[in-house]
């Protein structure tokens, strides 16, 4: 029997019964409600519910309201898995959003493809959530918002040896993560390949709170950074235990980065760099975290997860639109077809031979005064 799952459906239907004369397009998303990721998936799901309200308040697509159905999916793959099937086989939606785990959206593939529903993802890095390493080709279902791990790996590598001078540099990485396995591999060849040395590769397993040994082999290297390729709770840790220890590299991070790691770091984050997707202090976001605070009653402190989420919602209903009808296999075709879309936070042209957004730069950010602050956009140069 299928494990019962949280499930949250916002039938978002402003004046539905005397706007709207046709049933709903019912839309999923999977979001981490609950557990270690949640500060994120309760804005992405906080986003989403921004756009479809928006869009049901302008008329809806091709006549018909917007229906939101969001599943607490807890970052695990059995919920994960048993959420995308109880979307496409009961719930009958045309498309998905979510998730921001690469291998939560490599263990649900298999059943949106069978059911022929197409799935963005926010922020699942791995390259093997769209293209399938077996054959090099795209999955035809499963599609990305953001930019990928071999692409913040080069960029990690690239900005600590040329932008910073760092030569030699650790990295810790937990071995159960394709997301930090993934990034963690392009980060060691590019900074090899440019001529630096990895003069510590630690690990840990996740769930683990005390990363004391794998930081004192990493000072005793002479390694002027750390690399952490991870999950906000995990770099946060590892970053007080840094300072308890009298060592303070320079610590860059990728899109693990969030907000809420000051309250476990606190100053031990001053002067880390952090690989992301968009600036948090980037005027632009202000119009929508205005709209946010006053639907939801509180600033947003996961911006990003809220913008991702958004945009991806509007992407689906663009893709609806020029499809012409709401059926997966449409709808499918109509985002892989994708070209120039002006979205919230960028405009959007999907690679068919990935399925990933072409072009999309990468934020750099350092944390200092209290919050992460904007320093350049950068892409990565080298062929490694």
């Amino acid at each position: 029997m299928m494990k019962k799952i949280l499930v949250l459906s916002f039938c978002l239907l402003l004046l539905a019964s005397a706007a709207f004369a046709a049933d709903p397009i019912k839309i999923g998303y999977l979001a981490n409600l609950t557990g270690d990721a949640a500060t994120w998936g309760t804005h992405e799901r906080d986003g989403a519910i921004l756009a479809v309200e928006e869009i049901n308040a302008a008329g809806g697509v091709l006549g018909r309201p917007l229906e939101l159905i969001v599943y607490d999916v807890r970052a695990r793959a059995e919920d994960a898995i048993n959420a995308a099937r109880r979307l496409v086989q009961e719930d009958k939606v045309v498309a998905i959003g979510g998730t921001n785990f690469s291998g939560l959206n490599i263990a649900t593939y298999p059943i949106v493809a069978e059911a022929k529903v197409p799935q963005i993802g926010s922020f699942p890095t791995n390259p093997a959530v769209t293209v399938d390493p077996a054959t090099g080709q795209a999955r035809p279902y499963s599609f990305r918002i953001c930019f990928t791990d071999p692409y913040q790996g080069k960029v990690m590598a690239e900005y600590l040896f040329n932008k910073l001078g760092v030569k030699k540099a650790a990295i810790i990485r937990d071995v159960g993560s394709d997301y930090s396995e993934g990034l963690s591999e392009y980060f060691v060849k590019t900074f090899e390949g440019l001529g630096g040395t990895v003069a510590a590769n630690e690990a840990f397993r996740g769930g683990d709170v005390d990363f004391r040994a794998q930081l004192t082999n990493m000072k005793n290297s002479g390694a002027e950074a750390v690399a952490m390729p991870l999950l906000y709770k995990e770099m946060a840790l590892i970053m007080k235990q840094a300072a308890e220890l009298g060592w303070k590299p320079i610590f860059i991070g990728g899109d693990g980065y969030s907000a809420n790691m000051h309250e476990i770091a606190g100053d031990a984050m001053v002067g880390s760099y952090w690989v992301y997707h968009l600036s948090f202090d980037d005027p632009m976001l202000e119009p929508l975290k205005a709209k946010f605070e006053k639907r939801f009653g509180a600033a947003p402190t996961e911006v990003v997860n809220t913008v991702a989420a958004y945009d991806i919602i509007y992407w689906i209903a663009d893709a609806i639109k020029r499809a012409g009808k709401a059926e997966g296999e449409a709808v499918r075709d109509a985002i892989e077809d994708t070209k120039d879309l002006k979205l919230f936070h960028f405009t959007l042209t999907v690679d068919k031979a990935t399925h990933n957004p072409l072009n999309k730069p990468a934020a750099i950010l350092q944390f200092k005064d209290g919050s992460a602050k904007f320093l350049e956009m950068y892409a990565p140069q080298s062929e490694f």
